[in-house]
């Protein structure tokens, strides 16, 4: 390895299943090192966040003796977990993680007592999902009164992991946008609504502002880390993605994997009264609205399977339509809805219906596009795709065809902790996170120019989706 241009920084993605860290060149985005060690989850979607913690320090200790080079860390970490602590900073219970939905009636419930979905909107920017950490906190209280009643401290995945490390309670605004208890309309902890679950303000973590240190790394057994490497504010992963990419307002992101996500970066902050949108902060003074779509990458590959296809074995033609809502869909909201095909004939092929269902899939995403982005944003600026489908032709095509815009594949890998380096690497240096992405060319990769958008296609699903209406939303 050649010798490194500028200091070494560490950016952390700490997800679902796995905890990534990269060793990153501050002034060049090259990756030095990498490692990355698993976590355990629960069928209920819970996880013990000690083992979060033992797998930062595996994955760091994976890096080799260049991690004790580093000279700030950043920690990116799956959004909406809820973390209870006890008095001496040891977790009650196992996390209940963003896709444990168990509290969905106490989600109803909080809206509706709360004055409804525009109310939400308005307030927080987010008419709350079950993977929402308010919630999840209101089931905690009513199924588990004895633990809740033990809570000293309430945290979110990266909080806990920057808070391990420094010893602060220190969050961010951009994960804290997906509580349910932080306004985005006064940029504060919501008081009314803390006291409606039961939680005092000072169970919570400082809100830290754009470009301000958590702290600095505490000596700790069994951690690599070098005392006193400064430790940025870390944030949520869809937040980090974005730090990644070091976005700009109006260019949207389309996340092809198990479920699909598109979002950008605006100057609006956003307030959806139908819930479709999530109004998030980002990690920076911006905002990051973002739609997710529950049946992406999976839905494509369980239809592939079903014909013995390969996924790529895609073939144009026919008028067949699929929807593939195999798992309820989120976007459209349409939580009991199955798969749908429709259009058989004779001579339609297995590659046709797969192409169809490729899609379908796309379809809903597009049309989350449209609400994600600002109505002044440029129709020809291109989409970033990143994910694990953005790799596959297939998927590729057909968001060309749909989409009737340019489509750009980053070559950069891993743009959570990436973007979490990147906002150490700024508060290192004194600059700002996404313009050092941009200085990394993280965003970089092949470019593919628009095609005529398919209206048939376009029109077709549209009238598929509006006339499968009682079916789809049958319980």
């Amino acid at each position: 390895m050649a010798a490194p241009e500028g200091p070494l920084v560490v950016g952390v993605d700490s997800s679902t299943q796995s905890t990534k860290a990269l060793v990153v060149d501050a002034a060049t985005g090259e990756v030095v090192a990498r490692g990355q060690a698993p976590h355990t989850v629960t069928p209920d979607h819970e996880s013990d966040p000690e083992q979060w913690w033992e797998a930062l320090c595996a994955a760091l200790e994976q890096c080799g003796p260049v991690v004790h080079q580093a000279a700030a860390v950043s920690v990116g970490g799956q959004q909406h977990g809820l973390v209870t602590l006890d008095g001496q900073g040891r977790p009650v219970r196992p996390a209940l993680l963003w896709n444990d939905v168990r509290s969905a009636p106490q989600r109803d419930r909080l809206v509706a007592e709360l004055g409804g979905p525009e109310v939400w909107a308005e307030r927080f920017g987010s008419v709350p999902a079950a993977s929402f950490t308010v919630t999840k906190w209101a089931w905690l209280r009513e199924r588990e009164p004895e633990n809740a009643a033990a809570v000293a401290a309430v945290r979110l995945p990266h909080d806990y992991l920057t808070g391990r490390l420094t010893g602060q309670g220190t969050t961010d605004r951009g994960d804290a946008s997906g509580t349910g208890w932080w306004s985005t309309a006064t940029e504060s902890y919501d008081q009314e609504i803390l006291e409606h679950v039961g939680l005092s303000a000072d169970a919570l973590p400082r809100v830290l502002g754009h470009g301000e240190a958590a702290g600095t790394v505490r000596p700790l057994e069994g951690l690599p880390l070098p005392q006193g490497a400064l430790v940025a504010a870390g944030t949520g992963d869809n937040m980090a993605a974005a730090l990644g990419l070091g976005l700009r307002p109006g260019q949207p992101v389309l996340s092809l994997g198990t479920s699909g996500t598109v979002y950008a970066v605006t100057t609006r902050r956003p307030a959806d009264p139908t819930g479709t949108v999530a109004g998030f902060a980002d990690a920076r003074t911006d905002w990051l609205p973002l739609a997710c779509t529950l049946n992406c990458t999976l839905a494509v590959d369980r239809v592939a399977a079903l014909f013995g296809l390969d996924r790529e074995a895609v073939e144009p033609g026919g008028g067949v339509t699929v929807l593939p809502f195999l798992d309820g869909e989120r976007t459209p909201n349409l939580p009991y809805a199955s798969g749908t095909l429709t259009g058989l004939r004779h001579d339609t092929t297995p590659g046709q219906i797969l192409q169809a269902t490729y899609d379908g899939a796309v379809y809903a995403l597009l049309g989350a596009l449209d609400l994600v982005l600002d109505a002044d944003a440029a129709p020809d600026t291109p989409i970033l795709l990143i994910g694990g489908g953005a790799r596959g032709t297939a998927w590729r095509e057909t968001v060309r065809r749909l989409s009737g815009r340019p489509v750009q594949v980053p070559r950069a890998q891993e743009l959570v902790a990436l973007g979490a380096a990147a906002q150490a690497a700024a508060l290192l240096l004194g600059e700002d996170a996404a313009a050092v992405a941009r200085r990394w060319s993280t965003a970089d990769g092949p470019a593919h120019e628009a095609v005529e958008r398919d209206e048939e296609a376009l029109a077709r699903l549209a009238a598929v989706l509006e006339g499968a209406g009682p079916l789809l939303h049958r319980h």
